[in-house]
């Protein structure tokens, strides 16, 4: 703490008045960072903010709105002279099973989480003129659990968006990652993951959270915006506090495959049942796998 890595740095994090983001803002600060903590309750923005004092602005811009996220991007600048780090952390989570969804909860999950990781990142890339770094707040919802299926969609699209940013803003010495956090807050207090355990483990994917502040999880985010980890884009870390993994995207890689003089479904149908029958993939937190590859064809 107090080591000045980010000394003369503007940093914006997004949904910033409480848990995580609270978490990020004030260890930022801690370390010589000017912050815009941004939310939409005004009075937790404040709240923090207050909390790091001087070097920090409370913001209550939509990120989901085009014309708010400028804007706060904008305010950044102005107070702070400039912006170099983004984390975009704001995201709104709920449980239901597919056919219960509310398509209002859907679409403003999107708008939340997707769109406004979208449109924080354009306005801030624009802006970074002497390079920076931007982390997205992935989750480990992404790889499947059961009655989260809108999250863990917006938290997969954050961590596409990781990997291809990465290669666009390069070019500008703009790195961006994706962190998937393991902490207790308001968030994962109630979540699924705490109760159910998948059929491979004894025991529920999120047990011990309860030991796992959000303050554990900060040490990782300060580091990526910094220039200790200069030469590190592109990448999708999970952390739990205690141990930090970097996931495998090895998607290009060569994959099993079936070849046939002409296709068609019947010979789809030979393809997996023969050479690829061994290789079809567990899926999910359960890492369960397809009925066909349980039970056989």
């Amino acid at each position: 703490m107090g080591d000045g890595i980010l000394d003369g740095r503007a940093v914006i994090v997004t949904g910033a008045g409480r848990g995580l983001g609270r978490a990020y803002a004030l260890d930022l600060a801690a370390h010589g960072a000017c912050v815009m903590v941004n939310d939409i309750d005004a009075a937790e923005a404040g709240a923090v903010a207050g909390e790091i004092g001087g070097k920090a602005l409370p913001s209550t811009h939509d990120v989901s709105d085009p014309a708010a996220v400028e804007a706060m991007v904008e305010a950044c600048v102005r107070e702070f002279g400039g912006l170099h780090g983004l984390v975009n952390n704001a995201g709104l989570y709920h449980e239901s099973l597919p056919w219960e969804e509310n398509p209002a909860a859907i679409q403003r999950a999107v708008s939340v989480n997707v769109i406004g990781a979208l449109l924080c990142q354009a306005a801030a890339s624009r802006v970074m003129t002497g390079g920076g770094a931007i982390v997205n707040a992935s989750s480990g919802g992404m790889f499947g659990f059961p009655a989260v299926s809108t999250y863990a969609a917006t938290k997969g699209a954050l961590a596409a968006l990781t990997f291809s940013s990465a290669l666009d803003l390069e070019a500008r010495d703009i790195r961006v990652n994706a962190i998937s956090p393991m902490a207790l807050t308001r968030m994962t207090g109630n979540a699924l993951g705490r109760e159910l355990a998948p059929s491979t483990s004894n025991a529920p994917p999120l047990a011990g959270i309860e030991d796992k502040p959000p303050e554990r999880i900060a040490p990782l985010v300060t580091f990526l915006l910094s220039d200790l980890a200069a030469g590190i884009t592109g990448q999708f870390l999970r952390f739990d506090g205690a141990k930090v993994s970097v996931v495998t995207t090895n998607a290009f890689a060569d994959h099993p495959f079936a070849t046939a003089g002409t296709w068609d479904p019947a010979a789809f149908a030979n393809a997996f049942t023969g050479p690829l029958a061994e290789h079809l993939q567990p899926y999910g937190v359960e890492r369960r796998l397809p009925p066909r590859a349980r039970y056989g064809a």
